[in-house]
């Protein structure tokens, strides 16, 4: 698990950090949906698809390279 907070501060940029914080619930907050997020933030639900999924990869490839 710290190696999962270290990679999120080290890794993301803000706003990829702000979407998958909030998509998951991440420091003991609520899970929202892409689209509660996107509303929010006052951005497209596309687009927050678009940065989860990039976040959720940058997240991957740090966990590979340290195994």
């Amino acid at each position: 698990v710290k190696e999962l907070y270290k990679a999120f501060e080290v890794c993301l940029k803000d706003n990829e950090k702000t979407v998958i914080g909030m998509r998951y619930g991440l420091f003991g907050g609520k899970e929202y949906t892409q689209r509660e997020i996107a509303d929010m933030l006052g951005i497209s639900r596309s687009y927050v698809s678009r940065i989860e999924k990039k976040a959720v990869e940058k997240l991957r490839t740090e966990f590979e390279r340290h195994r």
